[in-house]
């Protein structure tokens, strides 16, 4: 996030778009709330009509894959109305010139033909978000998790930039994180391309910089993905630590990823419940929760936190960074001896320039929110206020493309899917909870009632639902919240997998699978047990 959480009260114009944050992020939607009672204006695009929907001003139900049609639509009218930051963008950006001529040609008439959004609204929202003193941004997923998420980012990026809405108070572009440390994961260097601190793995200084720091020589190519890894399960890759994840359920094309996990010669797994991953491993660490392990967790604005131990760890389980610690040890590498979780974030503070200035001492107490470059700083809760780490922003040219599959006459039908309020990701937590369970206690499939009575179904009947992947058996619920020809279910119940459908394609940049979209095909179950063609 580019801006503090408390920026989310100061807007005068929110855009949230792929984000629904009542279900997902329900304590940061509540500042949404106060904004809108302090006379904010919303606009929000989704393809469901979300809880966000009856809250707004301007509400885009836009189809499933669509945003970047959408956004290009918005561009142009603000290029059109001259409603662009002449001043930020001399300033401050780079190839503003060329995409202010790149996006003439997208007009809202051209969007509407792809998102089915009516083009006098996608005017009406572009000249709202365009004429803000100051418009903020939010998304998660529903921008991400597509084929051409990194597009998708990027052209939200592009409507900041043209409008100065960067740097200041109540403005950004602040993805609103999917877990609670997943922006600590990557801080630390949990992803394929970069040391702790976001540092290339690929730049000589810095391979230089981690070798000497770890005494030993470090690896000078980028890393793999999952997707890769999943690819490569059981030909060059023959074992597999998995820690805290319950990728059987989680990920997409589920017979892919099982067949993936069974290729390996050795599993292990670390986690605190015998998940569906779990049971496929050879060997499960016990981990400990929160309440049991010392730490630090960073949020999504940034904030670096302390995690305190509360209570004992239950039974034989162990920290997390314990395990691999001494998993490290036993296989005979060095660097890895560790005594606690202060050495660990030490060492990260010492290597990162992200966190130069904190240490474990310094946030028992404080709260900073990094950057924090170096002793003494008070931390950085809004970025890119007087500039641009790498100079100046660069607008992108961004061209739409279609989903990796579009419907037809065997797959008619969009399927979408997300979280809920009442669960949790994989319910690997949650789903152990009798009352969550009163509330929740099934997955239903989200249809609306016109489709119902197009295709035979019934409100509270069954239905399988079938991709080119797989097919899964679902209760049907007839809702307004669906537009007509898009279903939508979460993927949190494993007696209902979901993900055995998803999986028709990645970002070619991040290979983030396109998990929000895929198309389907609805038959009715038959008494007998069988199905019928919708």
């Amino acid at each position: 996030m580019s801006n503090p959480l408390r920026d989310m009260e100061k807007p005068d114009v929110i855009f949230c778009i792929g984000t629904n944050m009542t279900e997902c992020h329900p304590v940061a939607a509540t500042r949404l709330k106060k904004a809108i009672r302090n006379g904010a204006k919303m606009i929000v695009a989704d393809p469901r009509h979300i809880g966000l929907s009856d809250m707004a001003d301007i509400n885009l139900q836009l189809r499933v894959g669509s945003d970047a049609a959408l956004l290009l639509g918005m561009a142009h009218v603000i290029q059109r109305e001259g409603l662009v930051d002449a001043g930020f963008i001399a300033d401050r950006t780079a190839e503003a010139e060329a995409f202010l001529e790149h996006v003439k040609e997208f007009t809202p008439e051209w969007a509407s033909e792809i998102c089915g959004v009516d083009p006098a609204l996608i005017e009406e929202a572009a000249l709202l978000y365009g004429r803000a003193e100051r418009g903020a941004i939010y998304y998660t997923l529903g921008i991400t998790e597509h084929i051409c998420g990194v597009d998708n980012v990027q052209s939200l990026c592009n409507l900041a930039l043209m409008t100065g809405n960067i740097g200041r108070e109540g403005t950004g572009i602040n993805p609103m994180r999917g877990q609670n440390n997943i922006q600590g994961a990557g801080d630390v260097g949990a992803i394929p391309n970069n040391y702790p601190g976001f540092q290339p793995v690929t730049d000589p200084a810095n391979q230089a910089k981690f070798a000497k720091a770890w005494g030993r020589e470090v690896d000078l190519e980028l890393g793999i993905t999952k997707v890769r890894a999943l690819e490569q399960a059981g030909d060059q890759i023959r074992a597999m630590l998995i820690d805290g994840e319950n990728t059987l359920v989680t990920d997409p094309d589920r017979k892919h990823c099982e067949h993936a996990l069974k290729s390996l010669d050795f599993l292990v797994v670390c986690d605190l419940f015998l998940t569906e991953t779990a049971a496929l491993a050879d060997v499960v660490f016990p981990a400990s929760g929160f309440g049991e392990t010392d730490g630090t967790q960073t949020n999504t604005e940034r904030r670096v936190q302390r995690l305190r131990k509360a209570v004992p760890p239950a039974g034989e389980s162990k920290p997390d960074w314990w395990i691999v610690s001494q998993l490290a040890q036993r296989m005979g590498f060095k660097g890895f001896e560790y005594d606690s979780a202060k050495e660990v974030f030490n060492e990260l503070c010492s290597l990162s320039g992200t966190y130069a200035g904190l240490n474990w001492d310094r946030i028992e107490f404080g709260e900073y929110q990094w950057p924090v470059p170096e002793d003494g700083h008070p931390g950085t809760p809004r970025l890119h206020e007087d500039s641009f780490i790498n100079g100046r922003g660069i607008f992108k040219m961004i061209r739409y493309r279609d989903p990796a599959e579009t419907i037809d006459d065997d797959y008619p039908v969009w399927l979408t899917t997300g979280r809920r309020l009442e669960s949790y990701h994989s319910r690997t937590q949650t789903g152990r909870s009798s009352g969550i369970d009163y509330l929740l206690p099934e997955e239903l499939l989200e249809v609306h009632p016109d489709d119902v009575s197009a295709w035979g179904i019934r409100d509270g009947g069954w239905v399988n639902m079938s991709s080119r992947r797989g097919s899964v058996r679902i209760r049907v619920k007839a809702t307004k919240r669906s537009p007509r020809g898009t279903v939508f279910c979460s993927f949190s119940f494993n007696d209902v997998p979901v993900n055995v459908l998803t999986g028709s394609g990645y970002d070619p940049v991040t290979e983030t699978a396109e998990l929000k979209v895929c198309t389907v095909k609805i038959e009715v179950e038959t008494e007998t047990g069988g199905v019928a063609a919708d």
